[in-house]
């Protein structure tokens, strides 16, 4: 038997398919494994879709965060060294780091392993 499979999703307006196809005999079970290779592909698409709508949200908000982090640790310099908080102390010290804008770095190209 030769076989073809097609499988789409939709989520959230777009559509994801995915097809698989062989001109080589095949028995129901292979064309089963390449139905779920397909329902495979078709979940990473979508699970990837999801990280990439947070990250260009994040981007988009990303200038606003990077201005509300300034004006805070300026606030917090103005204070009195004794009168901060633990939290503001490592805020400014991420602050004087000079790599503190990656914390702002929401760069996604549909990697395979995402660690968020």
């Amino acid at each position: 038997m030769i076989a073809s499979v097609k499988v789409m999703l939709s989520y959230d307006y777009c559509h994801f398919e995915f097809s698989k196809g062989t001109d080589q005999e095949v028995t129901n079970q292979q064309i089963d494994d390449m139905r779920k290779d397909c329902m495979r592909l078709a979940d990473k698409a979508i699970s990837q879709y999801q990280i990439a709508k947070v990250m260009a949200a994040k981007r988009r908000d990303g200038e606003l965060s990077i201005q509300n982090f300034v004006m805070q640790c300026e606030n917090i310099k103005r204070k009195n060294t004794e009168d901060r908080t633990v939290k503001e102390m490592a805020m400014l010290k991420q602050y004087e780091d000079e790599n503190w804008q990656d914390q702002f770095d929401y760069d996604y190209d549909y990697e395979d392993e995402v660690n968020q």
